[in-house]
């Protein structure tokens, strides 16, 4: 039997897991600030599978639009949602209580400086991560659909 198309499937990662289910059995209440550091849930089409996958992720603020970092951890290689998104760039979005779509994209070498400093500002490990990364941790910037109407 297959998943219903539109089942999440939400990060398996068990402290990941849990912030996620806190978010959303209390609508943000708990979990959109996670240690002090604002959080939202991205949830992407997976590339290879087709199901929705959702995380947790520590945002930051461009005026509408938010920003992420593609960090995972420092590691080498890309985290998996980035790759959803650089297939398809729709995604959904909740951060505290409103839920939204926004159209994803990789910030380009003319914008990053500026919106670096504004996601190292708020978490600095994002420089550490890049530091010590043997890839360019990309930065996303999501912009939020607006209604029509």
């Amino acid at each position: 039997m297959t998943a219903p198309e539109n089942e999440i499937f939400d990060n398996p990662t068990p402290w990941v897991a849990d912030h996620i289910r806190a978010y959303l059995d209390t609508d943000g209440v708990q979990g959109h600030l996670y240690q002090g550091w604002p959080t939202l849930l991205l949830t992407t089409r997976g590339r290879r599978t087709g199901k929705l996958r959702r995380t947790a992720l520590i945002y930051g603020r461009d005026q509408d639009r938010y920003l992420l970092v593609a960090s995972n951890g420092g590691a080498d290689r890309h985290p998996a949602w980035y790759l959803n998104l650089t297939d398809t760039p729709t995604a959904s979005l909740q951060v505290g209580s409103d839920h939204f779509t926004a159209t994803a994209r990789t910030a380009t070498a003319e914008e990053k400086p500026r919106l670096w400093q504004i996601v190292t500002e708020l978490f600095s490990q994002y420089a550490r991560y890049q530091e010590e990364s043997a890839r360019e941790l990309p930065l996303v910037i999501l912009t939020p659909h607006v209604p029509s109407g």
